[in-house]
């Protein structure tokens, strides 16, 4: 809960207010206000009656329901949901008739049944609806009497009618935001009422703004914040400021993004030295500029990440800041923050220090370019590319070069380079997706990723050595019983999968990964390492990071679009200006477990609409494809039937009925055979399939198995 809203709800506990009367005890800007009040009542911490507003539903308290657990409900099918403990120990099976109408993200309270129908499983019943979640996106449709209604996202065959006055004009297959208007004790007994209109669901950009609305994600800036943002409008560094920097605008300082890059956060330097090399990492100093307790601040933490979509980003900072003078664009002074590191002849880290600089970026460098000139095609013409990197020319072979040392290190270490499918979309004018390519990474894209992640070592072994509260990326050992799982699964795949011990070492996963890379079965190989890993998050405690094999590992590059880089930048910063542990430790101890606990919640929402709006715009492309033949990788086995990924990464569906006329026949996971026809199927086999449907909506898209 946000500062502001602990704030609202203290005053409203007193006695209900009207919004001007909170506007007047609590002296903040009225659209904030208005924003905020509109989103606790949505999530049920408020009501509002004849204009008042006052608290939402209490919670149960363990004297009325002693064997209550405190729940989120997670997912919602027609028949079933899930709720899962808010001490995270586990989900819950709830059957349909023992929903009571519950709704995704409501909190609840559920009894467990003393006698599940499966042995050993959680199944139980919800008591009661402590926190109701009212605000949802939707698909407008019909019921079955032929009454206009509103299915929400990721509940299918449920449906809402619309109360009266409720539809706003909203026509059949449109998408909607909605609210809960009226809640029964059965699904069928809500009402709703369409409260926004985004256009039809055929096209992934409508839906896509349906999924912003449901996941509660503000697309505009707050007053307050965009007139603190409005400071920086055309800025130019302050020159008092620079004096007291060290001035590394002679040196050719550079960087390197995409050709559509405009929040550029990070620029590089590098020098042979006789005995290795000397390379700076500067990363844009949006801790000067975003200051603790401001508007800006506040909204950064609230957002902690900019979230990136298709053709599109919602930004955590405003363009001021983030395209202008927080950006390091070519030819532009600008504040910066600087990691420079000695690195031996081998690549070893030999010493580092952080420190305030004024830097100007020489050349704004492309990946594509970049990669042109360090492997160039025959015949290529390349005067212009040459002509535009002179600056800096001298620094790309020595970047080439220390990059492939660093490669050979982490390699020894057991660095786990796992392959992944990320798309592109081609956009037309009309926002529509006429294609989708796989996204290549060359040598600049791994090389920057390197000198970053150096720099990211060295501010990690800079916040664990000095004892302060800090904001770690930490990846942890995975779970014995998942390593288990994967080890069945890939031996059953014909894989030397044999782990010595319950955890394997990196070095044993990486050879995997290396066996695989290249071969049709890599996809699902590294896919389900993956998926068998923790998930990295943030963590005020340096628990080092499995997948990198580093002992100190944090984000420091990317303050523009990550919160955790921005909350480390700040307390670097007053280490060097000789703030003691203790001090330090005073200011930011609490910071750090916030910050901390933010960032990783919102990670996993931005990824989640990410991944969410790009099976959208994949679903969009392939239905202007129907009934078109392509060949593609089996990625996954299930009883229901296979998934399989196209060379684009569209993965498509195709129902085990379809191709299986007898019962199929699952083997490990890893392959399906119909007993009747002899024909099997298995994880990494080519499969010839036509596009037999797309629905946008739902973000899915069905094949059809082409006997060859």
């Amino acid at each position: 809960m946000t500062p502001l809203q602990k704030n609202v709800l203290n005053a409203v506990k007193r006695r209900p207010m009207t919004l001007r009367e909170l506007q007047n005890n609590l002296q903040v800007d009225n659209s904030r206000l208005r924003t905020t009040v509109s989103a606790m009542v949505a999530t049920g911490e408020l009501t509002i009656k004849n204009g008042q507003y006052a608290p939402g539903l209490a919670t149960f308290s363990n004297e009325a329901a002693p064997n209550a657990i405190p729940c989120t409900l997670v997912k919602l099918a027609a028949r079933f949901g899930f709720a899962s403990r808010d001490d995270g120990t586990g989900d819950i099976f709830i059957p349909g008739r023992a929903l009571h109408g519950a709704m995704p993200q409501d909190k609840i309270l559920v009894k467990l049944f003393d006698r599940p129908r499966v042995e050993g499983s959680s199944e139980g019943e919800v008591l009661e609806v402590t926190v109701p979640n009212n605000r949802f996106a939707g698909t407008v449709c019909l019921s079955d009497d032929g009454r206009l209604c509103v299915e929400p996202d990721g509940c299918r065959d449920v449906k809402f009618l619309l109360a009266k006055q409720g539809s706003e004009g909203a026509h059949l297959g449109d998408k909607v935001g909605f609210l809960i208007t009226h809640r029964g004790e059965r699904h069928g007994d809500h009402r709703a009422a369409v409260v926004e209109k985004f256009g039809s669901s055929d096209y992934a950009s409508e839906c896509s703004k349906a999924i912003l609305y449901g996941r509660n994600v503000r697309q505009e800036f707050p007053e307050d914040v965009l007139e603190e943002a409005h400071a920086y409008d055309n800025a130019v560094i302050d020159q008092a400021e620079a004096a007291k920097r060290l001035d590394l605008r002679a040196i050719p300082i550079f960087t390197i993004d995409s050709a559509e890059t405009k929040d550029i956060d990070d620029a590089i330097s590098l020098q042979k030295l006789a005995d290795g090399y000397e390379l700076g990492v500067h990363i844009a100093d949006v801790s000067h500029y975003v200051r603790p307790g401001s508007a800006l601040d506040t909204e950064a933490f609230e957002r902690a990440t900019s979230i990136y979509y298709a053709d599109k980003v919602i930004p955590m900072l405003p363009t001021q800041l983030s395209n202008g003078i927080c950006s390091l664009n070519q030819g532009e002074e600008r504040l910066a923050f600087s990691c420079l590191m000695r690195l031996d002849e081998q690549g070893n880290i030999s010493s580092y220090k952080f420190v305030k600089t004024v830097i100007c970026s020489r050349v704004k460098g492309v990946y594509k370019e970049i990669n042109a000139l360090l492997a160039p095609e025959e015949g290529a013409d390349l005067s212009e590319l040459q002509a535009k990197y002179a600056p800096v020319a001298d620094q790309l072979p020595v970047m080439d070069e220390l990059y492939r040392k660093r490669m050979e290190l982490r390699k020894k270490r057991g660095g786990m380079d796992i392959e992944s499918t990320e798309a592109k979309f081609i956009m037309d004018e009309n926002g529509r997706c006429i294609d989708i390519v796989k996204r290549e990474r060359g040598t600049s894209e791994c090389m920057i990723e390197e000198f970053m992640l150096l720099a990211n070592q060295c501010a990690a072994n800079a916040g664990r050595t000095n004892k302060v509260p800090f904001v770690y990326r930490v990846h942890e050992a995975p779970d014995a019983e998942k390593m288990e799982k994967l080890s069945a699964t890939l031996l059953a795949c014909g894989l030397n999968a044999k782990f010595k011990n319950p955890i394997p070492t990196q070095l044993e996963l990486a050879a995997l990964l290396d066996e695989t890379r290249g071969q049709p079965i890599q996809i699902p190989v590294h896919t389900g390492i993956l998926r068998s890993m923790q998930k990295a998050r943030y963590a005020p405690q340096p628990l080092g990071h499995y997948g990198l094999v580093l002992a100190d590992y944090a984000h420091f590059t990317s303050p523009i679009r990550r919160y955790p880089d921005l909350a480390i930048h700040r307390i670097l910063s007053e280490l060097l200006l000789g703030a003691s542990a203790n001090q330090l430790n005073a200011d930011f101890g609490e910071f750090a477990q916030r910050a901390s606990e933010q960032s990783s919640k919102q990670e996993v929402a931005a990824v989640r609409i990410e991944r969410d709006v790009e099976d959208l715009y994949k679903a969009e492309y392939m239905h202007s494809r129907l009934g078109e033949v392509y060949m593609g990788t089996v990625a996954g086995i299930t009883p229901r039937g296979i998934f399989v990924e196209l060379e684009n990464t569209v993965e498509g569906f195709v129902p085990a009925a379809q191709l299986c006329k007898g019962e199929p026949q699952v083997i490990d996971g890893v392959s399906m055979l119909d007993p009747l026809t002899g024909r099997s199927w298995m994880l990494g086999t080519s499969m010839k399939v036509r596009v037999a449907g797309a629905d946008v909506a739902l973000g899915r898209v069905d094949f059809e198995y082409m006997v060859e």
